[in-house]
């Protein structure tokens, strides 16, 4: 399955690594905001929540270390990209 169709099934939970700031001035419905900055201070958190993962932030770029940090930590998730492509996604 690819990450088109998780988010469009509503598959697992969608998880926004941007700042605060960022999240507040616009994210995806239902999704969680969790600062890649906060990750691994976060991991208990994190491995509770409905998996796959599928991250997003800005462009791909934090969602990516994100997604290689959670992976490596036996979390199953995904990097979706921008928020703005997941957005697209889910609204599909």
């Amino acid at each position: 399955m690819n990450i088109e169709q998780l988010i469009k099934e509503g598959q697992g939970t969608i998880v926004d690594v941007r700042t605060i700031a960022e999240f507040r001035g616009g994210n995806v419905a239902n999704s969680i905001n969790i600062p890649l900055q906060e990750i691994e201070h976060r991991l208990d958190e994190v491995k509770n929540l409905k998996q796959p993962l599928i991250l997003c932030c800005a462009s791909g770029g934090r969602s990516g270390q994100a997604t290689r940090f959670l992976s490596h930590h036996g979390i199953e998730c995904y990097n979706g990209g921008s928020w703005l492509d997941v957005n697209y996604f889910q609204t599909r």
